[in-house]
């Protein structure tokens, strides 16, 4: 945990979150205030904020849809993983699951997620989606991400990327809370020949219903 505490550098404090996810409870550790951690200097480099520290509804929804599968063999990467919680899912689901995140400090918040709940270790790479080294990563059975379209640019950006990180038949799993930028990841998942299907998946969070829009992408 010093190492959480770290990335903190004392701007916040840790807070965990108790969360049902199928038949489990898992508790989340998370900054308390994500918005303390912004750092301006990041911010005038590349825009950079720190959405990894919050606990999204899509996240949930994902984790809790992940819950009821076996991904037993599948390997699986999330984009975006923030503090964990459907990577944590899909590696108690048996995937041979890979956490990217664009901050190292989302990766370590991931880490110790999965070994506080699940008493296992997890993969986790730092991915930046504009230049993804795909030779590295290889392809996947099942690619993840829970709220990763609040900008136009990365729906720009996984419209590209999501397809070539895909082997034939693999599935994307697409966690949304309905931002506007879905469509045009949407339109760019539709013309490069994926098919898609999507379910709607309500979260109560602080008291307030999220319906999240689930939406499944095959590869032929």
């Amino acid at each position: 945990m010093e190492k959480l505490w770290e990335h903190l550098a004392g701007k916040t404090r840790l807070t965990e979150s108790d969360l049902e996810v199928g038949d489990r409870t898992y508790r989340i550790v998370r900054p308390a205030s994500p918005e303390a951690l912004l750092d301006e200097q990041d911010f005038e480099e590349d825009e950079r904020l720190p959405y990894w520290a919050e606990l999204w509804p899509s996240a949930i929804a994902l984790a809790r849809y992940i819950a009821g599968q076996d991904l037993t063999g599948k390997r699986a990467i999330e984009l975006g993983c923030g503090v964990g919680v459907p990577s944590v899912a899909a590696l108690e689901r048996g995937a041979d699951i890979l956490a990217t995140d664009y901050y190292e400090a989302a990766l370590d918040f991931t880490a110790y997620n999965a070994r506080e709940n699940l008493g296992r270790e997890i993969q986790t790479s730092l991915l930046d989606w504009r230049t993804p080294e795909l030779d590295s990563l290889g392809r996947f059975d099942l690619v993840l991400a829970a709220d990763v379209l609040y900008e136009r640019e990365n729906a720009r950006l996984l419209g590209a990327l999501v397809p070539e990180l895909l082997v034939p038949g693999g599935e994307a799993i697409i966690a949304d809370p309905q931002r506007k930028n879905a469509a045009r990841f949407l339109e760019a998942m539709a013309e490069q020949g994926l098919r898609r299907s999507t379910t709607t998946l309500p979260v109560e969070q602080s008291r307030e219903r999220v319906e999240v829009l689930l939406h499944r992408f095959s590869k032929s």
